[in-house]
């Protein structure tokens, strides 16, 4: 486990899953979103977006975790695994409220929180299975044939999951 990157539906818990992993394994974290956004929510420019994914990617141990599509091959390139948190809509829109409930929205770049809520990004969770899904799952298969590629379909089964690689740890 030594270059992971995590990806799914905004609201899923990457970013949580991605901190936990970090902890347990000693690994440098990256949120996308801290590279992607300034502190005005003004995005970086495509092309500097990539490079900077292109240099992170040729560390020998990482996690990256955010969605991006048009910028996922380079991830899958370099990937060992691929964590795909694939949730249900109404889990990651309860993760959204929930998310806002605790840090109140705007940026908390240490946890790697980006909290804007709009209609658009609403559209997005509620679309995202029938839209985004069989995007990612096209980039995998293409880009990521090599990955083991984890699966995760509920707040449980990531708990399970963090929880196993925490015991393999402690062995």
């Amino acid at each position: 486990m030594d270059r992971i990157a995590i990806i799914g539906c905004g609201g899923s818990g990457k970013s949580t899953v991605a901190r936990q992993l970090a902890r347990i394994l000693g690994a440098p974290l990256t949120h996308l979103d801290a590279l992607y956004y300034d502190e005005h929510w003004t995005p970086l420019p495509q092309d500097e977006f990539a490079a900077q994914q292109e240099k992170l990617v040729t560390g020998e141990r990482w996690i990256i975790e955010g969605n991006y599509a048009s910028t996922l091959p380079i991830r899958l390139a370099a990937a060992d695994i691929v964590i795909f948190l694939d949730l249900p809509a109404t889990a990651c829109l309860r993760g959204i409220a929930q998310r806002r409930w605790r840090y109140r929205g705007g940026q908390h770049r240490t946890d790697g929180v980006y909290d804007r809520i709009t209609m658009n990004f609403v559209r997005y969770i509620l679309d995202y299975r029938h839209t985004m899904r069989p995007r990612v799952r096209n980039l995998l298969q293409e880009h990521g044939p090599h990955v083991q590629l984890v699966t995760l379909t509920s707040r449980r089964h990531a708990n399970r999951y963090i929880d196993r690689v925490q015991q393999e740890r402690s062995r």
